[in-house]
């Protein structure tokens, strides 16, 4: 039953400054620099970085109503596209704000609602003259990129600028030889609509043990090896981005350290990463600044484009990616190895160094490997309770006789390896290891389907069901080992790898020496990898660096000028009464100011702008000039195409590089601000907070509790 209740919706909508002030914590997330936030836990003083509104709230303790309803409107976005989160957090508050001005005025919320919404998809159609196709904006990035400027290295040999050399973006390991073949490289040629290489380029694939690595040239039958751990671009300076989604800027990176340790096979030209497909260059522009990811990236998808040998399938199955985050070595060792990279035990790795490169049987168990776990929708009968499920006349405990039967049941069909999905008994655990089987848990379901297609292994739910069709062969395990084949022993766990052949699994292993940032690494690839996946699945993007807000912004004030009118926009025609054409003007208004508040703060988190004033005044001079030219949209488009729209004014970085384009995703773009706003609207719509339960005295003790009344 209701216990008290207090009204929201005063001129001071209580609701709506939650949402203010809850969303102000993100703004620095916006943007290509982001500020980062360490969160302490104050009962464990432990610290973790972030650098996303995700896991920002996922630390706060947000008690109140409305801020569970935030949380639940930027996890809906996470979970379906991965990105979009942190504009949609600023537009929450910047459209909250606005929504108060309005009720500051009297304006009644019926109508603050109607034109809100109405303006809203007056936007998401306008900018739909921004879409870019991705063949269109492929064959772009592949024509107008930087041309490669040959060098002189260390070893005598000639290379290839960074961004535009595959050696350089193929971050796979590779074996470690005693010798060392460096194998020179032509230049990047132009076919038709296609940049291919006349050499040949790395192809991804991890192997076990050291393997001279085959490579064959276009065309060649024929074939070389190359071995060794170096390649001549080692030594490179190279022009990178370094804040690709809102402006370029000028980068003097080096080629990562890692260079010549990369691990796998060499084969032919279909690993281009800017050739049939060019997803690597697309990578480059939805990067949004993430270097460290981007070179990641870039190995996969050459990879999986070589394995679908060009087929014109360019999409990327992420469900045979995975991660795996190392802590104690530099960020430079990060890579892609082929097959399941995860962490195991001192105990588990002493079991893995038995194996010695043998093919191993494996299991695949699609549950946890515990005694009572009972899989989903399994009843119990009804009136029946069980007292000893399996009696045992010898004594005993009944725990220790489901260990002894498990154990068994493993041995009896020679299993090597055991895949769970779930979590694993601690005590059947530690007696795999000492009957030298080696068991881990808590693995992805795709990371099972993965191993039972490449090794023929049939998942069951209990170790009873177990039967010789079951079984899968070929699997291998080893020690993963660093870029300069290094064994890694981090004392607690240790990483290992497990493949099979021909298993398409790719392990994306972050390295680095801090333990609160692994988090931050992990949601960064992630975030990158589904850009990339949406961006193909859409076959269009967005302009990046402003480009779709300014043009909002510029359509929002040109339907706000036109109070009296009714415009040829179907969602113009369509605002309802005279009583709206009253408010339109300023309601129109307010739903700008988030436009360009959030152009401003990405000004001034860029540093291109010294203050958000100076930032205001360089979107009105953009406003006046796209105003000017008659068709905002081409104004816009003409801008990006030159290097960027607001590139005017205070500039830090006069030299930057400014032909990399930089895009956006069009679905996860418009539908974070159509959540943002229907969770502003939401929240403006409610006029009461019902509070249950036996909380009195609680209330009473409250600064606010006069604002309750009890009931």
């Amino acid at each position: 039953l209701p216990m008290a209740f207090r009204d929201v919706n005063a001129r001071r909508h209580i609701g709506l400054q939650q949402l203010s002030s809850l969303a102000f914590t993100g703004r620095t997330f916006l943007g290509p620099m982001k500020s980062h936030k360490f969160i302490v836990d104050e009962s464990t003083s432990q610290s973790t970085l972030i650098c996303s509104a995700v896991r920002l709230m996922e630390s706060l303790d947000l008690t109140s109503a409305v801020g569970q309803l935030l949380n639940e409107t930027i996890q809906a976005q996470n979970k379906e596209f991965k990105t979009g989160v942190s504009t949609l957090l600023f537009l929450v508050g910047a459209w909250s704000n606005a929504v108060l001005e309005c009720l500051q005025q009297n304006i009644p919320i019926p109508a603050i609602v109607s034109i809100m919404s109405e303006g809203l998809n007056s936007c998401c159609e306008r900018v739909q003259c921004l879409q870019i196709p991705i063949h269109d904006v492929r064959k772009e990035l592949c024509s107008s990129r930087v041309r490669p400027k040959a060098f002189e290295s260390k070893t005598g040999q000639v290379g290839c600028d960074g961004l535009t050399n595959p050696w350089n973006l193929q971050c796979f390991q590779r074996d470690i030889s005693a010798t060392e073949e460096v194998i020179p490289m032509n230049s990047c040629s132009h076919h038709g609509d296609h940049c291919n290489f006349n050499n040949s380029l790395v192809s991804p694939l991890a192997g076990f043990g050291s393997v001279a690595s085959v490579v064959k040239a276009v065309g060649d039958k024929s074939s070389s090896v190359l071995s060794g751990s170096g390649v001549t671009a080692s030594s490179c300076i190279t022009r990178k981005l370094t804040h690709s989604r809102h402006f370029s800027t000028l980068g003097k990176s080096h080629c990562s350290s890692q260079q010549g340790n990369f691990q796998g096979y060499l084969s032919g030209p279909s690993a281009d990463v800017c050739g049939c497909c060019g997803l690597g260059h697309l990578a480059v522009a939805l990067s949004h600044g993430n270097q460290t990811s981007v070179k990641l990236l870039q190995s996969i998808a050459a990879y999986q484009q070589e394995r679908a040998e060009c087929s014109g399938s360019s999409r990327i199955n992420i469900a045979e990616i995975v991660t795996c985050c190392v802590l104690g070595l530099p960020e430079s060792y990060s890579c892609v190895s082929s097959g399941f990279v995860t962490l195991v035990s001192p105990e588990q790795a002493t079991v893995i160094k038995r194996f010695a490169d043998k093919p191993l049987r494996i299991l695949l168990v699609d549950g946890d490997l515990t005694e009572q776990y009972r899989h989903l929708g399994f009843n119990r009968p009804l009136n029946v309770r069980a007292v000893l499920e399996h009696p045992n006349p010898q004594g005993g405990s009944a725990g220790d006789v489901w260990l002894s039967r498990m154990s068994d049941i493993l041995m009896s069909f020679e299993v090597n390896l055991v895949l769970v999905k779930g979590n694993v008994c601690k005590n059947f655990m530690e007696r795999c290891i000492a009957s030298g089987i080696l068991v881990i848990g808590c693995v992805a379901r795709d990371v099972l389907c993965a191993f039972g297609a490449a090794t023929g292994a049939q998942a069951v739910t209990y170790l009873s069901q177990l039967n010789a069709a079951c079984v899968g062969n070929g699997a291998r395990a080893e020690l993963w080992r660093a870029g300069d084949g290094r064994a890694v022993d981090l004392g607690e766990l240790m990483p290992a790898r497990i493949s099979a052949g021909g298993i398409p699994l790719l392990t994306a292993v972050l390295t680095t020496a801090l333990p609160s940032k692994a988090q931050l690494l992990e949601d960064q690839f992630w975030t990158l990898l589904y850009r990339l996946h949406h961006a193909l699945k859409d076959g269009k993007v967005f302009p990046g660096g402003g480009a779709v807000e300014l043009l909002c912004l510029s359509h929002i004030q040109a339907l706000a000028e036109q109070p009296g009118r009714q415009g040829s926009d179907s969602a113009v025609r369509q605002l309802p009464g005279l009583w709206l054409a009253e408010h339109k003007s300023i309601v129109l208004q307010a739903l700008a100011s988030g436009w360009k508040q959030y152009l401003s703060v990405v000004l001034c988190n860029t540093a291109k702008a010294s203050s958000e004033l100076q930032a205001r005044a360089s979107v009105d001079h953009h406003l006046q000039k796209a105003a000017a030219c008659g068709s905002p949209s081409a104004y816009i488009l003409e801008e990006f195409r030159r290097g960027g729209v607001l590139r005017d004014g205070f500039d830090p970085f006069p030299d930057q590089v400014t032909d990399l384009k930089v895009y956006d995703n069009v679905a996860a773009k418009t539908e974070a601000w159509r959540r943002a706003l229907d969770l502003v609207l939401l929240v403006l719509q409610t006029d009461a907070e019902i509070i249950t339960g036996p909380r009195r005295n609680q209330i009473l003790n409250l600064p606010v509790s006069s604002e309750f009344m009890f009931l």
